[in-house]
């Protein structure tokens, strides 16, 4: 697996959310023979024993119940102590959701969504009342969710630091998932070791955020430019696919690549559909942009 990276010309990868145990051995062969080097690691890396299919919210530090928050904080170390081991910088994160019995306001914007293919929901009245009153309903909810989101990260935290292993925070594209965008800036600047943690973007999700009208891509690329430590690069289709090749899709990458810095962390996250002339493409129009 990772020499066929390295022979499209990566000299870096990271492992996703979807490394089975059963890879472990060959990675640490692949890293020894410096076949290819990890930049960075997803949460949870490498996937629990018996789970064989990518699973990065399998636990969430939100959740109500004390044993799945254990087994994220179990989970967590052990991908940070994986991380280490191999020399990777970042350990790219989830951190949870808001749960709704009935009336969840994510399937509501879902449904209007749908009974409206091709509008500009941004533009659109009712869904901005819609918008405004579902905002409104996780804000209710989620202080609970959040407070125990908080407890475990500072937990992850320290453990983290000690192993020269940052924590980068993922932007989501689901409306019930956290951080709600506008918490980052407090939940990244509220760290008192600013080098441990930072804000991790994601293209796709963001484009997708944008046109539910939750946020405006470069004003938030601005907002959090100061504590980017990372970017996961896909486009998104006109039909609202994403982890589609870079360029054939609605993300402003010349945008975007006006926030890169020499630290940064660039990594194209591709649908496994896609074929390896899609990702020569794409990496070939990164490298023009950087």
């Amino acid at each position: 697996m990772l020499k066929e990276m390295a022979a499209m010309g990566f000299e870096y990868v990271e492992l996703s959310h979807g490394i089975r145990i059963t890879l472990v051995p060959g990675i640490l062969k692949a890293v020894e023979e410096k076949v290819i080097k990890i930049g960075s690691t997803h949460n949870f890396c490498p996937l629990p024993t018996g789970i064989t299919q990518a699973a990065p919210n399998l636990f969430e530090p939100s959740a109500s119940d004390s044993r799945e928050r254990d087994q994220w904080l179990r989970q967590t170390k052990r991908s940070i102590e994986f991380g280490a081991q191999l020399n990777a910088r970042v350990l790219v994160m989830h951190l949870g959701s808001v749960r709704f019995g009935m009336g969840d306001p994510a399937q509501k914007l879902s449904a209007y969504a749908d009974q409206h293919p091709g509008t500009d929901l941004t533009a659109d009245p009712e869904y901005k009342k819609l918008l405004e009153a579902s905002l409104a309903k996780i804000r209710k909810r989620m202080p609970p969710y959040w407070e125990r989101v908080l407890q475990n990260i500072e937990e992850v935290r320290s453990f983290a630091a000690e192993r020269g292993v940052a924590l980068g925070f993922e932007n989501r594209e689901g409306f019930e998932e956290l951080p709600l965008d506008d918490d980052f800036e407090k939940l990244i600047y509220g760290v008192t070791q600013p080098n441990s943690v930072g804000y991790w973007h994601d293209t796709g999700h963001a484009e997708l955020k944008q046109r539910m009208g939750l946020l405006k891509h470069r004003e938030h690329l601005e907002k959090h430019a100061g504590r980017l430590i990372g970017f996961h690069l896909h486009d998104v289709d006109a039909d609202g696919h994403d982890h589609q090749p870079v360029g054939e899709g609605t993300v402003d990458f010349a945008m975007v690549s006006s926030f890169w810095k020499p630290h940064h962390l660039l990594v194209l996250e591709f649908s496994p559909r896609l074929d390896v002339e899609d990702v020569k493409k794409s990496k070939r129009r990164i490298e023009a942009l950087m």
